[in-house]
């Protein structure tokens, strides 16, 4: 009997494009690994939803404005992931709940295999959507999630790979 050869599936690394300073750290982590197994780099944005709901036209504006912001900071760190990757990221930006739309977006996309996220070492807490994926949020998603300290430099984060 002829085996038959599947397609390797190529990992997908999806990191969560935010203010931190930490987020520097994951997306350094997420494109070494990448080059490293030949996986590809997934950013994902989360746009808050707007306050003004029952003012159609100041809540369509401040979506409109908020989806400019999240279009301009992905190209920042897409053009950073492709200049130490040499390929260009998958971008996700979505609205709603940062928690809930980073659990929907690991659902719908079969191809992220890996949630790297950087963790705040400035203050107690790692962060928001580490302290509710390590809690509550754990059980809801279906990939690996890797935990970049955010003290670590870029040098550090190379000898790792």
């Amino acid at each position: 009997m002829a085996k038959t050869k599947t397609k390797k599936k190529v990992p997908v690394f999806l990191v969560v494009v935010d203010d931190s300073e930490e987020m520097h750290q994951a997306l350094q982590f997420a494109c070494r690994r990448a080059e490293s197994v030949g996986g590809r780099v997934a950013l994902m944005y989360c746009i808050a939803p707007a306050e003004f709901e029952y003012w159609a036209g100041v809540g369509q504006l401040m979506r409109d404005e908020a989806r400019e912001e999240a279009e301009a900071k992905m190209r920042i760190h897409a053009d950073y992931a492709q200049q130490l990757i040499n390929s260009t990221p998958v971008l996700y930006v979505r609205e709603g709940d940062i928690r809930e739309e980073l659990l929907a977006l690991i659902d719908e996309e079969p191809d992220i295999s890996l949630l790297v996220l950087g963790a705040d070492t400035q203050s107690e807490s790692p962060g928001p959507i580490i302290s509710f994926l390590m809690g509550r949020g754990a059980s809801r998603c279906r990939v690996p999630i890797t935990v970049v300290p955010g003290n670590l430099t870029d040098a550090q984060l190379d000898t790792l790979f």
